[in-house]
């Protein structure tokens, strides 16, 4: 289904769901070191979304067995959480969460490095993933096009010289987690469907230290880069507003709205 303009009551539900999303990413954030499995951070995850009142989009979604998403270093989005997937010092983790509260899903995912680390490549990566993800946001308002957003996205990623992942997209979200159209991470200014202020959209720059491709693990899920270079995942859900956008997943204290 195509992503649809929400109805007041819709959009006050999909901003608390994002408030929750929101909140229990910034948990997980600071909760990532050496040691942990995967698994303990799922476990968390999951307890605190009960806590909250919303479900887990995620879990059971085409079978995926999980509430959450874990991936480490060159798996780039899906990894499946396991007690016996141990964090190490300097791995770079994704957490891609979902949270469904009355019906309207928000999806958000962000990267951070375990523990301290002097490897300013991987620093770059995860510092300016996070930032082709803010350029891609900054164009969104009532009227634009995917290929407005998808090219502010690669604007910033092949500055760097990152590889981009084409495989792997942004989507509508709300009443589906997975809503047409697609959102790639690059494209041609005025180019692609139109967006209409009341749509909820997930933007999600996905970016490598090598090339853009990648495969699927055989656990049918974990897509890792095929070159095994790093990984970094940034997401957000965004409203579109006849202005602007609003972010509905922002965890930083900071103005989450344009327009």
């Amino acid at each position: 289904m195509t992503t649809r303009v929400k109805t007041a009551t819709e959009i006050l539900a999909i901003r608390e769901s994002g408030r929750m999303l929101a909140s229990i990413l910034s948990k997980l954030e600071v909760m990532v070191e050496e040691g942990l499995s995967t698994k303990d951070l799922a476990v968390v995850a999951e307890r605190e979304l009960n806590v909250l009142g919303g479900s887990a989009p995620f879990l059971g979604y085409q079978g995926f067995p999980d509430v959450i998403c874990i991936s480490l270093n060159d798996e780039v989005v899906h990894g499946i959480p396991r007690p016996d997937k141990i964090i190490k010092a300097g791995d770079l983790v994704s957490l891609d969460f979902g949270v469904n509260y009355r019906g309207m899903i928000t999806d958000s995912a962000l990267t951070v490095i375990a523990g301290k680390t002097k490897n300013r490549q991987q620093e770059e990566l995860v510092k300016y993933t996070d930032v082709a993800l803010d350029n891609g946001i900054s164009v969104v308002r009532d009227g634009v096009r995917t290929g407005d957003i998808g090219a502010a996205v690669e604007k910033v990623l092949k500055s760097k010289g990152y590889g981009i992942v084409r495989d792997l997209v942004g989507h509508g979200v709300g009443h589906m987690l997975h809503e047409d159209p697609n959102i790639p991470n690059y494209g041609r200014p005025n180019t692609g469907p139109w967006l209409k202020a009341g749509m909820t959209i997930a933007i999600e720059p996905m970016a490598t230290l090598g090339d853009e491709k990648v495969v699927l693990e055989a656990d049918g899920w974990t897509v890792r880069t095929r070159d095994h270079s790093l990984s970094a995942h940034f997401e957000h859900t965004v409203l579109i507003t006849e202005e602007g956008y609003e972010i509905l997943t922002l965890r930083e204290s900071l103005p989450n709205l344009k327009g």
